[in-house]
């Protein structure tokens, strides 16, 4: 059944673009709020997703691609 418009709890991801060393990227990863802030800041999505992308790896029998860097979505540069 269809859940209501608005229903969702905001805040409860953030999203992060992800470039590869290849140069390719993957935009809009998942990372539960939770493990973000405090003294690390977004450092702790790097982690995580690494995480992800070895579990990935592992089911599609494809080797893991090394992470270049992160960058929160809607993040401005500095």
């Amino acid at each position: 059944m269809a859940k209501k418009p608005g229903t969702n709890p905001k805040g409860e991801f953030a999203f992060f673009n992800v470039v590869y060393e290849d140069d390719s990227q993957r935009s809009n990863r998942r990372v539960p709020a939770e493990l973000l802030g405090g003294l690390d800041g977004d450092e702790p999505a790097r982690g995580y997703i690494m995480e992800q992308d070895r579990e990935i790896a592992e089911k599609s029998g494809r080797p893991q691609l090394k992470i270049k860097s992160i960058s929160r979505v809607g993040a401005k540069k500095k």
